[in-house]
């Protein structure tokens, strides 16, 4: 699974947070479903415009974004 070819971010479209391509349905909106312990058939249910693909792509990314890295706070940090 390539999540890049389903999540996009647009300074237009919701405030510029990571979407579903196509969709307004926000990767945040997924996963909090998702952390509430609804299914990916209620998830697509409750938004129509989403496809287990999608749901799946943002749990990646998702995945992507908790994975640890050294951020330097500073120039002198690095």
């Amino acid at each position: 699974m390539n999540w890049q070819d389903f999540i996009t971010v647009d300074p237009n479209v919701c405030h510029g947070k990571a979407c579903i391509k196509g969709t307004r349905v926000m990767v945040s909106v997924v996963i909090d479903n998702i952390a509430a312990g609804r299914t990916v058939d209620e998830i697509v249910r409750s938004y129509p415009s989403l496809t287990r693909e999608g749901i799946e792509a943002a749990i990646h990314y998702a995945a992507e974004l908790t994975r640890e890295r050294v951020v330097p706070l500073s120039p002198e940090a690095a």
